[in-house]
């Protein structure tokens, strides 16, 4: 049994302005979009939803996921967590994501191996709900590099998968290919909050990158690394990392590298949870004035000014904000479409985009837009997105979420009858 949404207002992805239509869904495909004058499909024995006053969109790609992160104050929290504990979590989180409208996740790290993969499989088999997901194992990092907590006289997990020289840089990929991720993860740049391994450093050696990167698409996975240094970003470029996280510090010379690549590349600047140390993080202990000392500010400042660069040369960039820390919930992952708006310059539509098109080439699948042939990763939403893109932060204000053809959430009926009684 199929359905048809009739006198919708159809936001499509592709860029073209939203238009009134219906759309008709077979399986799990989108078989027909007519527009204009609503009876023009004709299905007879689907199931009928009036969608008038609702707009009609693809479902939302999150491009930088971390099911696993579980509102974590620090790294060593993720290592803390049992592993038993940590699958039933991660397993909530994939809940809340697809909950709030997020249909499709291309995961940055697990933190611990095989939670990614156990998860995806059970969504994959419909014993638990979730979003499409790539999975992706911990982060694989250089000693003193982000992701290893440890200190010579104490041993402590985070999220990292230690490794140094490109030979146990090469068999830690492999590790993780054999337990079943689909994307690897390398850090070749620091992070602020570390103590060594800083956010303008770049500390993976260039053979180290190479040996990771040839290990993953010699068995056809995809790579992603978090760069924020420009040599970093320069070194996954030229090395053919798929997926480039951050860049913010990218100079004109990288930019021309990410251009030049834009075919085959993909990033995301990840500035959610940056945005949330700055502004939102003082209930934790991190004030306004701590966060900026750690160069949170900096941050944005630099990413506003690169991502307006790759707006303007056609980069394509990707939503997700390294969501599942504490001051940056699971389920509040929309934040970044307006982030896009306020921050980098994107129109609403164009913010959308990222949100939804470039996610469903991110993920590799026939996703992110509402055309013939297309999945039907769909979403219904009382407002218009491209008027206000932060009615999509209201997760009731999603009175449909299809993925794969079926229909996860649908309070369309109770709509109707508030409708009628009003």
């Amino acid at each position: 049994m199929g359905m048809l949404i009739r006198e919708c207002m159809v936001w499509d992805g592709t860029g073209a302005p939203p238009f009134a239509g219906d759309v008709l869904i077979e399986g799990n495909r989108v078989r027909q979009v007519a527009k204009g004058r609503s009876g023009q499909i004709r299905a007879p024995g689907v199931e009928v939803i009036d969608a008038r006053g609702l707009t009609l969109m693809p479902g939302l790609v999150e491009g930088h996921a971390h099911l696993s992160f579980c509102g974590a104050t620090k790294n060593t929290d993720l290592g803390d967590i049992p592993p038993e504990e940590h699958v039933l979590q991660t397993m909530h989180n994939a809940k809340t994501l697809l909950d709030h409208g997020f249909t499709s996740a291309y995961s940055a790290a697990s933190a611990k191996l095989r939670l990614d993969v156990v998860i995806r499989n059970e969504v994959d088999a419909g014993r638990i709900p979730g979003p499409r997901i790539r999975a992706a194992g911990p982060e694989i990092t250089v000693t003193a590099g982000l992701g290893d907590d440890n200190r010579l006289h104490m041993a402590r997990e985070s999220f990292g998968l230690i490794a140094d020289g490109p030979e146990a840089i090469a068999r830690a990929a492999r590790l993780c290919i054999r337990e079943g991720v689909d994307n690897v993860k390398i850090n070749i740049s620091g992070d602020d909050f570390m103590p060594a391994a800083k956010g303008g450093m770049t500390v993976m050696r260039e053979d180290e990158v190479r040996a990771a990167v040839e290990v993953a698409h010699s068995f056809g996975k995809k790579i992603a690394s978090h760069s924020r240094a420009s040599e970093s970003v320069k070194r996954a470029v030229n090395a053919g990392v798929d997926v480039i996280y951050h860049c913010e510090f990218a100079d004109d010379e990288t930019l021309d590298l990410l251009e030049a690549a834009r075919d085959r590349i993909f990033v995301a600047p990840a500035i959610g949870l940056i945005w949330n140390t700055l502004h939102e993080a003082e209930a934790w202990g991190i004030s306004y004035e701590n966060a900026r000392n750690m160069g949170m500010e900096r941050v944005i400042e630099n990413a506003q000014r690169t991502y307006a660069q790759m707006r303007k040369r056609g980069i394509r960039v990707a939503i997700g904000g390294d969501y599942g820390f504490a001051w940056a919930p699971q389920g509040t992952n929309a934040r970044d479409i307006e982030h896009f708006v306020k921050l980098f310059g994107y129109s609403p539509a164009e913010a959308l985009q990222c949100a939804t098109k470039v996610g469903g080439e991110m993920m590799g699948l026939e996703l992110g837009l509402v055309q013939p042939g297309y999945l039907a990763d769909l979403l219904l939403v009382d407002g218009d997105p491209v008027h206000d893109v932060r009615v999509l932060q209201d997760a009731d204000r999603l009175l449909l979420i299809m993925k794969d053809g079926v229909a996860y959430k649908n309070a369309t009926a109770q709509r109707a009858a508030a409708v009628r009684a009003a």
